[in-house]
């Protein structure tokens, strides 16, 4: 059995079920990503169009490809025919964008509205209002090629787990104010947690964690 086969393996005994792992390929080639699929992993995700679409033509169509990053309006046109979710809607313009070209496709394309939890400002996300009022939009139907599941965020990279929990507390209760305002809406997907802090986002409620390192890199 692989390194990252093992790894696999401790993280989904670790994990209650439910939790759906996304395996994070930012920094990993093909070989291992195949390796990762023979283990067991059907949902990856990648941060850049471009190593995307060179990555995914060389690995097996029943991949779901996750699209995690800050995503630049000018490159949806090339996913939206075959990406299973879009985490990280960060901004209105990308909802737009993403609806758009969902139609020309004429598919149904999955994602989660990224909020800004952390401290940081170099992370990208909807504010709490900002997060309501694109709720309403979604629930009125003006985004009729997207299906908004969940919501999305990244917690400050800090070693103070206190500041990480009541980030991702913060999270969960609006996951929740949403779920109770629209109940008629498949609303199932609260992604939260990384490879340094998954273990705190899963406590806090966490149904889907985007782990990288921790696969494809253990630490000796």
């Amino acid at each position: 059995m692989t390194a990252i086969a093992n790894q696999i393996n401790a993280l989904q005994e670790e994990l209650p079920r439910g939790v759906t792992i996304v395996a994070v390929t930012k920094y990993s080639d093909v070989s291992d990503i195949q390796k990762a699929y023979d283990a067991g992993m059907r949902d990856f995700g990648e941060n850049r169009v471009q190593d995307l679409e060179e990555k995914r033509v060389k690995l097996p169509d029943d991949i779901r490809w996750h699209m995690i990053g800050h995503v630049q309006t000018n490159k949806i046109k090339y996913f939206t025919n075959y990406i299973y979710m879009v985490q990280g809607v960060d901004r209105c313009k990308v909802l737009k964008e993403l609806n758009k070209q969902a139609a020309k496709d004429d598919v149904v394309v999955r994602c989660t509205l990224q909020v800004h939890i952390a401290k940081e400002d170099s992370k990208f996300g909807l504010n709490e209002s900002e997060c309501m009022s694109l709720c309403k939009e979604i629930d009125n139907g003006v985004f009729p090629n997207v299906e908004c599941v969940g919501l999305m965020g990244m917690a400050t990279n800090t070693n103070d787990h206190s500041v990480v929990k009541r980030e991702f507390e913060g999270l969960k209760t609006l996951f929740d104010d949403v779920a109770a305002k629209y109940p008629h809406w498949k609303w199932d997907t609260l992604s939260m947690g990384m490879s340094g802090d998954y273990k705190i986002a899963v406590e806090c409620g966490s149904t889907m964690v985007r782990v990288g390192s921790k696969i494809f890199k253990p630490q000796s």
